[in-house]
């Protein structure tokens, strides 16, 4: 993509929703800012879950009671918004890097800009009010309305998917995530 098409998709990406709440990204076709890395390993769920391996080191935490009902409801959100277990997976792992599962409210001087809730979604941006962006169905939905927009996200790694829809300032970290979401997504998606 040329430098000049990229400044744009990118300087607009902060009005990802300004047609509505649930417009979606603008930033659909924004640059591939991933680097090429060969699957380090392959998932035990099968293809389904982690249909290129993962990329790059994995990181994996332990999480609470609250971290579990956090991965409970991007599950049955998913389900809800009619998307499968891939879905889900570019779900939780986009969380992971973004709250580490938590339902963040306004953190003040330690915020980038006023982003809350599981996914870092703001409500200048158009994600929607601080309500919503806090309630974890609700953040889920926007989050895989945007993910729809994305075409081919099902073909894509993890780490460019999540970061068509999310534009963040680390793109690479996402990938990180992969396993332990996948693992979540195994043991939880039939619960």
């Amino acid at each position: 993509m040329n430098t000049i098409l990229r400044k744009s998709v990118l300087g607009i990406a902060g009005l990802a929703f300004t047609g509505g709440v649930f417009a979606g990204p603008v930033a659909a076709h924004a640059a591939d800012t991933t680097h090429a890395a060969k699957p380090v390993s392959v998932s035990v769920q099968g293809d389904k879950l982690i249909p290129h391996g993962v990329q790059g080191n994995q990181s994996r935490i332990d999480l609470n009671d609250e971290q579990t009902a956090n991965v409970k409801a991007i599950i049955a959100a998913t389900k809800k918004a009619g998307m499968d277990e891939r879905a889900a997976v570019v779900s939780i792992a986009t969380a992971l890097q973004e709250s580490k599962l938590e339902n963040l409210g306004h953190l003040g001087d330690r915020n980038d800009h006023d982003s809350q809730g599981l996914f870092q979604q703001r409500p200048s941006s158009g994600w929607g009010t601080v309500e919503q962006i806090t309630d974890p169905e609700y953040s889920t939905t926007a989050f895989l309305k945007g993910l729809k927009q994305v075409d081919g996200w099902q073909d894509m790694p993890l780490t460019k998917a999540a970061q068509t829809v999310q534009v963040s300032a680390y793109p690479d970290h996402y990938a990180q995530w992969e396993q332990q979401a996948a693992d979540l997504v195994a043991e939880h998606w039939n619960n």
